[in-house]
């Protein structure tokens, strides 16, 4: 059984002041609340402590955005997997389209970083998902088990199945353009396909998320669907009334294999 997930995504946004009134507004409607989706909230790196602190104790989970292969060096700018634990993470997003864009991330990269975030006890949400050219080109199946496929070939071990799965068709992020219900719950089923590949528990125990512009309005026919068990939410995130009723969106708490 797979208890459902959403994450908020807020990247590079927000302040000490618009954040923890933010957080004040999720604390009051999620933060006690134990038999909906699991609830995780993923600020920029300066507002982990802060996140941590007004959540302690809460049902809402912190996140990071970001985490380093390696457990110690000299790499500046960069923070470990120890490091996150430390501030009480739960969860760390590996391999965003943005990180694999702009900072060049490699699949053999995400794979390194979620082993690390594994080890220290920390679930990776890993992300997967095709651009516009490779779904038109007919490439969307292969990119997305490519992607996927080198975690499960460099990550072993009971480990493995706290692992989380990200789908976020890369045009469908911050355009306004959402996949049809049908059209993301056919990639889901292929992801859990290739997980069943690698192991039928892996299959069975694995939540995979949808992450391209899930608002409010959207969100309740995709989580309806059998293999979508929640969404990594991005702008919507940042607003405290539709995040919240994304996160009241979802209409079973666990779903079966």
């Amino acid at each position: 059984m797979r208890r459902s997930l959403v994450a908020g995504n807020w990247k590079m946004h927000g302040s000490g002041a618009t954040i923890t009134g933010l957080l004040h507004s999720l604390v009051q409607a999620l933060g006690n609340e134990q038999d909906g989706a699991e609830v995780v909230v993923c600020p920029p790196a300066p507002y982990l402590s802060l996140c941590q602190q007004m959540l302690q104790g809460r049902a809402i989970a912190v996140g990071a955005q970001n985490v380093h292969a390696q457990a110690s060096g000299a790499f500046t700018g960069d923070v470990s997997a120890a490091m996150l634990a430390e501030f009480g993470v739960r969860y760390v997003i590996a391999g965003h389209s943005e990180r694999r864009r702009y900072a060049g991330e490699t699949d053999a990269e995400v794979a390194q970083k979620c082993e690390a975030a594994l080890l220290a006890g920390i679930a990776p949400i890993v992300c997967v998902g095709e651009t516009l050219e490779e779904r038109e080109a007919g490439r969307a199946d292969a990119v997305v088990a490519r992607q996927l496929g080198a975690v499960l070939d460099h990550c072993e071990g009971e480990a493995l199945g706290r692992l989380v799965v990200a789908y976020e068709p890369v045009w469908a992020i911050g355009t306004g353009r959402t996949a049809e219900p049908e059209q993301a719950q056919a990639m889901h089923a292929f992801i859990r396909r290739v997980l069943c590949d690698a192991s039928a528990a892996l299959a069975e125990t694995v939540r995979i998320l949808y992450g391209g512009s899930v608002m409010a309005e959207n969100a309740a026919q995709l989580f309806a669907q059998q293999d979508i068990d929640g969404g990594l939410v991005g702008g919507a995130s940042l607003k405290p009334e539709e995040f919240i009723s994304i996160c009241k969106s979802v209409g079973r708490q666990w779903k079966p294999w």
